[in-house]
């Protein structure tokens, strides 16, 4: 699902991260959160998806986490592709904001 933004055109993808996930066996197991680097890891690897690229490519240049993620969590994916190469992300549950990365695509990923 795409909408226009104020730079171009912003892109949604839902993700959840299953409870079965095997990184919530030792993270907080009684009072478990999705840690910042498989939330990064799954949205990376699902932005990459929709565009078609290998993620093996990507740098990211800046990551913040504001409000943990949990087991299950529905979360949404908000990206935009701009003209110089990155891709700003925010994700977000219901109206809390999760976190956002500006992520550099690999050299030769292709404009879509």
């Amino acid at each position: 699902m795409s909408r226009a933004a104020g730079h171009g055109m912003t892109t949604l993808i839902p993700l959840e991260i299953p409870r079965d996930h095997p990184a919530f066996a030792g993270h907080f197991p009684e009072d478990a959160i999705v840690p910042g680097v498989v939330l990064l890891d799954e949205s990376l690897q699902a932005v990459a998806t929709h565009l078609g690229i290998a993620i093996g490519g990507c740098t990211v240049v800046s990551a913040k986490f504001l409000s943990p993620a949990r087991p299950g969590e529905p979360i949404l994916i908000e990206f935009e592709r701009r003209d110089d190469g990155r891709v700003h992300l925010e994700l977000r549950s219901g109206h809390r904001s999760l976190a956002n990365a500006i992520v550099e695509l690999p050299a030769g990923a292709g404009m879509t």
